[in-house]
């Protein structure tokens, strides 16, 4: 959909379809509905409008329902308000953004409880020695200068 046109025709579309949903489209089977997006094939045959709905999955069937029934009518708005030759076909797909964005947000959520796991556990104990600086070595077994011999001396 690179052309401006294509993107206009869509754009306006959206606008259209979401003020039918609002207030001319009655069905009680149609639920709490959000536009979300819709892309036109660049020919501008075909539309396709991705829409969410809020609530159970039950009610997205219902939903999905109404607007099947209720397709005529709104694409005969959209050849109305977009006075256009040929008006594209309409073709109503439920988003899958809201679940991906769910397990988006419960996979940061696992990591912020790991996240939070490490850092209770950082201030117990040290990665290494209790005392980390270098020290002059000792040496335990040191001989006086007395007690050695001539010989061992050279």
């Amino acid at each position: 959909m690179s052309n401006p046109r294509v993107r206009k025709i869509a754009d306006r579309i959206q606008v259209v379809v979401a003020e039918m949903l609002e207030r001319r489209i009655k069905d009680p089977r149609l639920g709490f509905v959000t536009i979300t997006d819709v892309r036109v094939t660049g020919d501008s045959q075909q539309a396709s409008i991705f829409y969410t709905v809020l609530g159970a999955e039950d009610e997205l069937a219902s939903t999905a329902a109404a607007l099947e029934s209720a397709k005529g009518v709104i694409r005969s708005e959209v050849a109305k308000q977009l006075g256009m030759r040929i008006v594209p076909s309409l073709t109503f797909i439920p988003d899958a953004l809201p679940e991906s964005a769910r397990a988006l947000d419960e996979v940061l959520a696992r990591a912020k409880e790991q996240d939070e796991a490490v850092a209770a556990q950082r201030g117990s104990s040290y990665a290494g020695e209790a005392d980390p600086y270098k020290k002059p070595r000792v040496i335990e077994d040191e001989l006086d200068d007395e007690d050695l011999d001539e010989d061992d001396r050279l």
